[in-house]
């Protein structure tokens, strides 16, 4: 290692030479034909026992919700299943190097997101496992989603092995484009989703073409006005939101008493501190809103259960709304595996690790940390509730669809890795071969089966009393 200056985290500057020599040498010592295939590790715990001792610090009476949404298929599973599947890939092969880790990549988190300029743009979008880690464990838990959805949409073997290799393959040939790319020319990468239709309309039918289209448009009606209108309802002349029990229930409908009244004045105090963490230009657009109301609200598979609360603010009038969610966030599925965060604020954990992954942020983006009724310190990380989100539904899309989908997801990826991690050491590491392409195909196909089992695990124990489901 040259001697060199040191960087703010102090780590010392290698060469570049020195950087891919990194690279190879830790191919030497795990081959990439190591990451093929998955077997349980000995002693592997129970994997209802390991989504129970989650569900054991989460609101109560959602947590039925979360087994229901478990239960309906694999690939919702899945969604709910990151703490596992970390468990999982701690006895995996590692090559020693590391990046920001999104933490749970599976490819229903890689969505159409606006950026602070209004532009549509592709990237990652949950962040609530991120730290640093093995950047392995993304790939791998981003292939083995495909093909859990390629099974589920009844794709052949063939068909869902080109899927992921498209994926991987992605993947490792952005990484190496990143490798002999300068850091700003890194940092400023994005995927612009006009730039993203020049490339995908050559490779997608007319009615994929047709499908994307409709995708952006209704990305940029999922703002929050879209939102206002559709969550929230006029009340003795004035807006609140709409009830939808158990998935939004507004603080007034909560059970009256103490603990109601005391939420309610200590999220409007939540905005005042929270404030704080945002840069000075955007607190002072923040400074034009007030709260007129609170609801709590179920979101996604894996996160039912933690507290989530969306505020409703009102700026110039009541046509000028602003939609804010405050969500739970709590130690990383990932740091038992790899060690506690840096932050010790769970919501700066996942602010942090957002900003340094995505090239589109949350221009509301912050953290807070409340003292719950209870005396139990509980840590949130604030963003806005809808600002042109779009999701590709893995379910409607044809295999040819999903390649193209794949490539997309692997490429992003790369370039959120390549923000964070020693990107010419990586590329070095993953090589201009397609071994590593073909290991994580036969890896993916793996970790579906125990997917599987698992899923049956906790179908199994519904059906025996040991956990109780609730739809909605």
């Amino acid at each position: 290692m040259s001697k060199g200056s040191r960087t703010a985290d102090g780590v010392a500057h290698l060469s570049p030479q020195e950087r891919a020599d990194r690279g190879r040498a830790a191919r030497k010592q795990v081959p990439r034909s190591s990451h093929a295939g998955f077997s349980p590790a000995a002693g592997r715990r129970d994997p209802v026992d390991v989504i129970e001792e989650q569900s054991a610090t989460r609101v109560p009476d959602l947590v039925p919700i979360r087994y229901g949404r478990m239960t309906e298929s694999p690939f919702r599973f899945y969604r709910g299943a990151a703490a596992i599947m970390a468990g999982d890939l701690a006895s995996t092969p590692r090559s020693g190097i590391t990046a920001q880790l999104c933490g749970d990549a599976h490819m229903m988190n890689f969505r159409l997101l606006a950026s602070a300029e209004r532009r549509l743009m592709f990237d990652i979008n949950d962040f609530d496992e991120t730290l640093p880690g093995p950047w392995e464990w993304d790939v791998k838990r981003l292939a083995a989603s495909l093909v859990i959805a390629g099974r589920e949409n009844g794709y052949t073997d063939e068909e869902r092995a080109t899927i992921v290799r498209a994926a991987v393959r992605s993947y490792r040939e952005q990484m190496r484009l990143f490798a002999d790319m300068g850091n700003l020319d890194v940092w400023y990468a994005h995927a612009d989703v006009e730039e993203l239709r020049a490339v995908v309309d050559q490779e997608l039918t007319r009615k994929g073409r047709k499908r994307l289209s409709q995708v952006t448009t209704k990305a940029r009606t999922r703002d929050n006005l879209q939102a206002y209108e559709k969550l929230s309802r006029i009340d003795g002349g004035e807006r609140r939101f709409a009830a939808d029990p158990p998935l939004l229930v507004p603080i007034e409908d909560m059970v009256p008493g103490t603990e109601r009244d005391w939420v309610g004045q200590e999220l409007r105090k939540l905005v005042d501190r929270y404030a704080r963490s945002l840069p000075t230009d955007r607190r002072h657009l923040l400074g034009q809103y007030r709260v007129v109301d609170i609801a709590r609200k179920v979101v996604g598979v894996g996160s039912v259960g933690t507290r989530c609360w969306i505020l409703l603010l009102l700026g110039k009038d009541d046509e000028d709304p602003l939609i804010l969610q405050a969500k739970e966030a709590d130690r990383s599925v990932l740091a038992a595996h790899v060690g506690d965060s840096r932050y010790d604020n769970q919501g700066q954990r996942v602010v942090a690790g957002q900003r340094l992954m995505q090239a589109a942020g949350d221009i509301f983006l912050g953290w807070d940390r409340v003292v719950g009724i209870d005396g139990r310190r509980r840590d949130f990380y604030v963003r806005q509730l809808h600002d042109w989100k779009g999701i590709m539904e893995p379910q409607i899309m044809v295999p040819n669809g999903m390649r193209v989908f794949s490539e997309l997801c692997g490429a992003t990826l790369a370039r959120a890795h390549a923000r964070s991690g020693d990107r010419i050491a990586i590329a070095a590491y993953l090589g201009g071969g397609d071994s590593f392409d073909r290991a994580l195909t036969e890896f993916a196909e793996s970790y579906a089966d125990q997917n599987e089992r698992d899923h049956q695990s906790l179908i199994d124990a519904v059906q025996a009393g040991r956990v109780a489901t609730a739809a909605a």
